[in-house]
């Protein structure tokens, strides 16, 4: 099984003309939030039908720039990851859009205890099940992934302490566009590739018992 997965797009889809080949023996797209650029359902349809169209199976996240709609207009398209659990091909995956609070507030964005709780409900839908990957829009507290360029981290601190006590084998995140990088909270590898027209996207391999997750650029 092979998943790649990439996020804050927002509208920018063009990359994925420039993955042919990474594409052509991929099984999942993963979006983990932000397809579009404070756009609704109809901007959020562009995104799905580019991705669709060089992956024809997709799952995705709103992100805190996608309009509250896109939720529900995402489980509608039957590709939520928001809140939800779910095995694709012997991986378990489950995952929590939106962002934590932010000084700007954007039109998705929760509470930590909201993400907290979020993740808990994907997460029981596959409770005990393994390979284990968390999807998280906001990346976790103080790590490589969660920095402005002054340094500051700004993640969740509930993504963090999730990520702590059940120990997924790799989390996905996005958000904060000049962190993409990779780092480690105890066996939890964390991903933040940055935003998609900058070229970052994480693939996840899953071959014979083995999970094998790297950050890539074009």
């Amino acid at each position: 099984m092979k998943l790649v997965s990439f996020g804050d797009v927002h509208m920018a889809t063009r990359n994925l003309e420039r993955m042919t080949e990474e594409l052509c023996d991929t099984d999942l797209i993963v979006i983990s939030g932000d397809l579009t650029n404070f756009g609704g359902p109809q901007d959020a349809q562009k995104v799905l039908d580019a991705a669709r169209g060089a992956c024809p199976r997709v799952l995705a996240l709103p992100g805190n720039l996608d309009q509250r709609e896109v939720m529900a207009f995402l489980e509608e398209q039957h590709v939520a990851l928001h809140g939800r659990g779910m095995m694709v091909d012997g991986v378990a995956l489950f995952g929590c859009g939106g962002s934590n609070l932010t000084p700007f507030h954007t039109p998705t964005e929760l509470s930590e205890d909201e993400i907290y709780d979020t993740l808990r409900r994907g997460y029981e839908q596959v409770r005990g099940r393994r390979p284990l990957v968390m999807v998280c829009h906001t990346p976790p507290f103080q790590t490589r992934c969660d920095r402005l360029m002054n340094g500051t981290a700004v993640g969740s601190t509930a993504a963090r302490r999730f990520i702590e006590e059940v120990q997924p084998d790799v989390c996905i995140s996005g958000h904060i566009h000049e962190s993409a990088a990779m780092d480690h909270i105890g066996a939890t590898a964390v991903f933040n590739a940055g935003p998609f027209k900058g070229g970052g996207y994480v693939v996840v391999r899953y071959k014979e018992g083995r999970l094998d997750a790297r950050l890539e650029f074009l």
